[in-house]
């Protein structure tokens, strides 16, 4: 049983827009040092919550609380780190730097006009470091691979020092053998940093072996407590609407 009090704690949250429900009475908790996947079709709601969870929408009905505090009480965002759908996806044209981009993670720290210091600098390089892309540092973001634009999104996601990575699709675009490495890396950021780790997917079949807990959303939420037998197949057929045997199938040949 958990007794911290949790990173988010959501409640009967619901969202509809323009007649429809895009989500419907959803109630979890995500607690400090978790690593969590939440999954579901396209479609089913998942970056609405996410989006919710990062105060860029608000809920029709119910009630979400980071660390405690009311959406209006809450202004520590720094603690929150957020790699976006596609992230990797990158105009080849766009003129920035690797650094240039990482950099840009510490503007949550930073009020206006304020100047980028020493503290800056080591938390940018410390975080270059830990996706190990500091010999890109001088690239431009255009000219990399996908699995190497998607560290330095998650650099520029860690340079702010956040307790919570919020990660919505990070896999798009990305080849299988950067994908593993992207694991690894997820990883140690659990597991040596204390990093509580938020991992969006609707493809059951890239869950990492070292999620503890799993969130099915579509529209409506389940909370799966040991991701090793994911859920029953007549549950993960409901969630999907297709034979949950072939899922697991999937799940098994990565």
């Amino acid at each position: 049983m958990k007794f911290s009090v949790p990173i988010f704690d959501v409640k009967n949250l619901t969202f509809s827009i323009k007649g429809q429900t895009i989500l419907s009475n959803i109630s979890l908790e995500v607690f400090c040092s978790e690593y969590i996947a939440i999954i579901g079709p396209n479609g089913g709601g998942k970056t609405t919550l996410v989006r919710m969870l990062l105060g860029l929408e608000t809920p029709t009905s119910g009630e979400i609380k980071i660390y405690g505090k009311k959406f209006s009480n809450f202004n520590e965002w720094h603690k929150i780190g957020y790699v976006p759908q596609r992230a990797s996806l990158v105009d080849a044209s766009f003129p920035a730097t690797v650094l240039d981009i990482v950099k840009m993670g510490r503007t949550a720290k930073k009020q206006l006009f304020s100047f980028y210091g020493t503290e800056d600098e080591k938390a940018v390089y410390d975080a270059m470091s830990k996706m190990d892309i500091l010999d890109l540092k001088e690239k431009m973001i255009g000219t990399l691979s996908g699995g190497q634009r998607q560290r330095v999104m998650i650099a520029r996601a860690l340079a702010s020092k956040p307790d919570i990575l919020i990660l919505d699709e990070p896999n798009t675009g990305v080849d299988v053998a950067s994908q593993k490495k992207f694991y690894t890396l997820l990883r140690k950021l659990n597991q040596e940093d204390k990093i509580t780790i938020v991992f969006i997917t609707h493809d059951i079949g890239v869950i990492a072996d070292d999620i503890a807990r799993l969130f099915t959303i579509n529209q409506k939420a389940i909370i799966c407590n040991n991701p090793k037998q994911l859920l029953s197949c007549e549950e993960m057929s409901e969630l999907y609407g297709m034979d949950a045997h072939l899922l697991h199938l999937h799940k098994h040949r990565h």
